[in-house]
């Protein structure tokens, strides 16, 4: 009786898996380890202070997520395609070192959704404290922070295992997904302020565009095509790259990293580059394709510079905590 009883479930099991319903997309449940801050006697300086929780993650067999939180600092990082772009000024409109226009193809990278706040610098262990303008100009927790060299910011970036974006990545992520386009929301704008108030932080005040002479709250103005916010003015971005006037007649189409070392430009003394327009300087700043870079020692105060961070996509579609510092590909 008993093996008759046996043999029939085993019937019903069979006629169960034989049904003609395609399977349903796994998902797995992971714990994430990205950037948990695990406090101890060691603790290198350059950590943010605090204990943070272990996060349990959805994720899709074999895609990269869209969104991650990057958990040793808190920011929320989106996923940027792989793919391609004509990098450059294709509207003539700008000046020489926005020249050639030449195309780019690049890997897919996170980057974080907002510039790197005051809350955030102020939680790491080794940053500089803020001069008295910088704090006048982004007065708020939930600004950017402003004021920062470029080793500042890159100290900041590989304490939270992160690094800066190159230039290419920088260009790309503004973009949005938009080809040609003169600002991250379209063409409109250069010669009526109206618009660009709608969707920037730059000098003077209209529209959205209420902070006048200080920085918005990092995330006050529409996100661009790919999540990003403030990717056209608030504060002006460090990129990884040097800067050189005559780098984009050389650079490589796979995955540029800059030149190998940078033009004199403030004095004797080599500069990166930073992007993407400020609080303290007007619309024509905010153009995707316009590259600069300071001057001067002064250069601080006139164009408020901040930063954000990006990190790698492993060949198995998960986010690279300690990318390797890129190399340099052109002298």
């Amino acid at each position: 009786m008993i093996r008759l009883l046996v043999f029939l479930m085993s019937l019903g099991l069979g006629f169960i898996g034989c049904g003609g319903d395609e399977p349903e997309p796994t998902t797995s449940k992971a714990k994430s380890t990205l950037g948990v801050v695990k406090p101890s006697a060691t603790e290198p300086a350059g950590e943010v202070a605090g204990k943070e929780e272990v996060e349990e993650v959805e994720e899709v067999a074999g895609e990269p997520r869209k969104e991650i939180v990057w958990q040793k600092d808190g920011s929320k990082m989106v996923l940027i395609p792989a793919g391609s772009f004509e990098m450059g000024d294709s509207l003539n409109e700008g000046e020489k070192e926005e020249q050639p226009v030449h195309k780019v193809e690049l890997d897919a990278f996170y980057m974080d959704v907002h510039e790197i706040t005051i809350q955030q610098w102020r939680k790491f262990k080794g940053g500089k404290p803020m001069e008295a303008w910088a704090k006048a100009a982004s007065p708020g927790n939930k600004h950017p922070v402003i004021g920062l060299k470029w080793e500042d910011a890159a100290l900041y970036a590989k304490s939270m295992g992160k690094r800066l974006p190159t230039e290419a990545e920088w260009e790309y992520a503004a973009r949005g997904g938009l080809v040609g386009k003169r600002f991250p929301w379209g063409d409109e704008g250069l010669d009526d302020e109206a618009v660009p108030r709608e969707h920037a932080n730059f000098d003077g005040k209209g529209g959205k565009d209420k902070w006048g002479d200080k920085t918005a709250p990092v995330g006050s103005f529409p996100p661009n095509g790919y999540g990003l916010h403030d990717m056209a003015g608030n504060a002006f971005e460090w990129t990884n790259d040097w800067f050189k006037y005559k780098y984009y007649g050389k650079s490589p189409r796979k995955n540029p990293t800059g030149p190998k070392d940078g033009d004199e430009v403030n004095g004797p003394k080599k500069e990166h580059v930073i992007r993407g327009g400020a609080a303290s300087l007007n619309s024509w700043a905010l153009r995707v394709a316009k590259r600069t870079t300071i001057a001067n020692d002064t250069f601080h105060k006139v164009a408020w510079i901040g930063f954000r961070c990006v990190v790698d996509v492993n060949n198995r579609g998960k986010p690279q905590l300690n990318p390797p510092q890129k190399r340099w590909d052109v002298k």
